[in-house]
């Protein structure tokens, strides 16, 4: 006998129970809730025809910025024609076309491509090409990851496991075994308030040498960082830093994956963070920019000798037992090819890397401001460091996001007490100023 269903409603539930917001204070939110219900070009839309300025490109994503004519059109005409084919032992042109677009965009060597569909699920495939490789080179004993303080890759157990985020660390643990991790790379007393990359911190990249005599570079697969580390609170490279990182990792055989989930696809002033700072990892983790946000849409770049390492064996055999249901999905595909066409047409991150300076110094003209413990940028990313409350660390940058979207009408990101601001690369001169006067507005009312 069928298990007893509840009744259908007679009308559509529409309540804000329902709904688990991720990464989200819910009782929170719900009690004062920031729905927004359309968004074009450089502005979100409250539900009730407010604009809202967007400060973050959504999470970093909409690089291209909002509803852009091109990639709507490209994936309704996508949609109409073909919804989906199996991602296993079957493919369609688009997923092609697209790899070898990006693979194009990537320095060096990295030519391949594999598709996925989140910065988590990006960062997990890199993870496991990184251990499966080392096992079919004959190096089976490399099962050790290496990530670093304050990075984050992602929600994926792997992710947690490399990354270096506190909270999810407590609340999960690590699944993965025999990880360690590099210091990060943020001294205050060194580094405040620099434009782009820090003169003090390269020499913390020589750390990994005394991971390497504590775990023997025998043990040891992949070393995994974030370019920037975002997430976090924005902390650039210090000058020289990811450059010692790849000497390192090449004296000891030692695979070097940049995530590049935020950074890639302009964020820099560059296709990706390893083309600014002329370092080829092995490996590169890329997600959000890649369809400016419209698709998920993820994947990893690899070197053309660790793809070549799989090509052995008996031809019918599958190489890498990995992949996703939706790995190349059709609409994404789509949306990716239109998106790298409206970054190439409109010269976006050429735009980005000439408004890089404006950026900076329209965000140092809060030095000063009371409250204001640092400042950091970098491309077109910035951080803000709030001074906190005794009794209620991160409320400060909570409260100053509330005021932000529902009394001056933009929208940023917060860390802790950290504002992280990261536009659409469409922005215009203006309107960087206008964020930045709104956040001193914010700031000062919530000190």
């Amino acid at each position: 006998m069928p298990l007893a269903t509840r009744p259908l409603a007679p009308t559509v539930p529409n309540d804000l129970e329902a709904f688990w917001v991720p990464f989200t204070p819910n009782r929170a939110f719900k009690k004062n809730p920031r729905l927004i219900a359309r968004a074009k070009d450089m502005h979100y839309y409250t539900v009730d025809g407010k604009a809202v300025m967007d400060g973050s490109a959504g999470m970093w994503c909409c690089n291209a910025g909002h509803n852009r004519d091109p990639i709507v059109a490209a994936i309704q005409q996508q949609a109409a024609e073909l919804d989906y084919p199996p991602a296993f032992q079957f493919s369609h042109p688009k997923a092609f076309e697209l790899a070898s677009r990006i693979a194009a965009l990537a320095p060096g060597d990295l030519d391949h491509v594999f598709f996925c569909n989140s910065g988590s699920e990006a960062v997990d495939t890199a993870l496991k090409v990184a251990l499966a490789y080392n096992n079919v080179r004959g190096e089976a004993s490399r099962v050790r990851l290496i990530g670093r303080e304050r990075g984050y890759h992602g929600v994926g157990f792997g992710g947690i496991s490399v990354g270096g985020i506190v909270a999810n660390r407590k609340m999960f643990g690590t699944a993965l075994a025999g990880v360690d991790h590099l210091p990060h790379t943020y001294n205050r007393e060194q580094q405040a308030f620099t434009k782009g990359e820090p003169e003090w911190g390269a020499r913390l990249a020589d750390d990994l040498d005394r991971l390497v005599a504590l775990h023997d570079a025998s043990t040891i697969a992949a070393v995994i960082v974030e370019p920037m580390s975002g997430s976090t609170g924005v902390l650039p490279p210090p000058k020289g830093y990811l450059q010692r990182l790849r000497q390192i990792c090449d004296k000891h055989g030692i695979l070097l994956i940049f995530d590049e989930v935020i950074t890639g696809f302009g964020r820099l002033g560059t296709a990706f963070a390893a083309e600014r700072y002329g370092v080829i990892p092995d490996m590169i983790t890329f997600a959000k920019g890649v369809t400016s946000g419209t698709v998920p849409m993820a994947g990893v770049i690899v070197r053309k000798g660790i793809y070549d390492a799989f090509m052995r064996g008996p031809e019918h055999v599958i190489e890498l037992f990995h992949g996703y249901t939706y790995s190349a999905h059709p609409l994404a595909c789509a949306a990716g090819i239109a998106t790298l066409d409206v970054y190439r047409d409109e010269d976006l991150f050429g735009r980005a890397a000439k408004l890089e300076g404006k950026w900076a110094d329209a965000a140092m003209s809060l030095k000063g401001t009371p409250g204001v413990l640092d400042i950091r940028t970098l491309g077109l990313v910035a951080a803000i460091d709030l001074s906190s409350r005794p009794d209620a660390f991160g409320k400060r940058a909570y409260d100053s996001m509330e005021k932000a979207f529902h009394e001056h009408g933009l929208m940023f990101r917060i860390t802790g007490d950290t504002i992280a601001l990261s536009p659409p690369l469409i922005i215009s001169e203006n309107e960087i100023g206008e964020i930045f006067e709104k956040v001193g507005k914010v700031i000062r009312q919530v000190n």
